[in-house]
């Protein structure tokens, strides 16, 4: 079959390694097959479901049951298995039988094991099955109630904040843990700048850490919020220019290595609630790949094959999972 691609771009499957499926438990949210169709409509081949379902993804049982769930998906879909049993934090899962089952990674997304040794334990576990840890970094103490970035815009519309050190200080946390157990860190949804220059000194350091940034995260600032429209409310919050601008460039020396949705779905009555009551969560697998070409290539912050490097290539590196690529037999 020839195809004529005449000034066009081909290029491998974009790979998300963080979405929200939200199937088994909250389908009024998302299905799987809604969820995959949004990734296929955005040029996604491959997602990354997070365990945050009910019941969690948090046993090789459950890791075939979302498999078997998505067997007539239209895109591939590679579980994230849960770290802690029932994402409570206290007692590890079984991650090499996952690992077997075929989880790709682990996460605690949604929250962050704020037990460290728990969290050491399951880092020393998952370097020796050989599986990358997907950090969520927020200090949960910390947030104190916050719902949006504690700057400006929160305090003209009279709403808690949430400082950037609710993030930066797990991500220093599982930098020096990771640095300590030799596992892969993968740090997911990175907002703040303290994040990026962490990042940039722990990789000179030889610490085997990867990190992601959402468009969502690089296209927009706090100053954007359009009054109290929880469409806006996520988590991490959108941040300052300061922030957004180290993100951008972060992304363009290579620092960050990837770019994922966090495509986080919720119904349609709760997003209409104001920003203290509404849920955290923002849509993005349809519009990923066309926001990152508008604020990121046709800004010159990134060339073409370095936005495939970003959704693709570096992905699969990982998650050290085929495809990245177009050479020949490649899926």
């Amino acid at each position: 079959q020839v195809i004529d691609a005449t000034g066009k771009y081909v290029m491998p499957g974009l790979i998300d390694l963080h979405v929200h499926l939200r199937e088994p438990g909250f389908e009024y949210k998302e299905t799987i097959e809604t969820g995959t169709k949004a990734a296929a409509h955005g040029g996604v081949t491959s997602i990354c479901p997070m365990p945050n379902t009910k019941p969690v993804i948090d046993s090789a049982e459950r890791i075939k049951d979302l498999l078997i769930r998505a067997k007539d998906a239209p895109v591939h879909v590679l579980p994230i298995g849960a770290v802690t049993i029932g994402q409570e934090g206290k007692e590890l899962t079984d991650i090499a039988a996952m690992k077997e089952a075929g989880a790709v990674a682990l996460s605690e997304d949604g929250k962050s094991v704020m037990d460290t040794l728990v969290f050491r334990k399951a880092l020393w576990k998952a370097a020796e099955c050989n599986i990358p840890m997907f950090s969520h970094c927020e200090d949960k103490s910390l947030v104190d109630g916050g719902v949006m970035n504690a700057g400006a815009k929160a305090k003209e519309l009279g709403l808690p904040g949430i400082t950037n050190a609710v993030e930066d200080v797990i991500v220093a946390r599982d930098i020096l843990l990771a640095k300590e157990t030799g596992v892969h860190l993968h740090l997911c949804h990175c907002s703040t700048k303290d994040s990026v220059k962490m990042i940039r000194i722990a990789k000179k350091d030889g610490v085997s850490v990867s990190a992601e940034v959402c468009p969502h995260h690089f296209a927009m600032t706090e100053d954007e919020i359009a009054g109290d429209d929880a469409n806006y409310k996520m988590n991490p919050p959108l941040r300052s220019a300061a922030d957004v601008e180290a993100l951008v460039d972060g992304l363009a020396d290579g620092t960050m290595e990837a770019i994922s949705t966090d495509h986080a779905p919720h119904g349609e009555e709760e997003k209409k609630q104001s920003i203290a009551k509404a849920p955290f969560g923002i849509v993005g697998s349809e519009t990923a790949y066309a926001l990152s070409v508008t604020h990121l290539v046709k800004t010159g912050k990134l060339t073409p094959l370095q936005l495939v490097e970003k959704m693709s290539t570096n992905p699969c590196r990982i998650l050290s999972v085929p495809g990245g690529t177009l050479s020949v037999g490649a899926p």
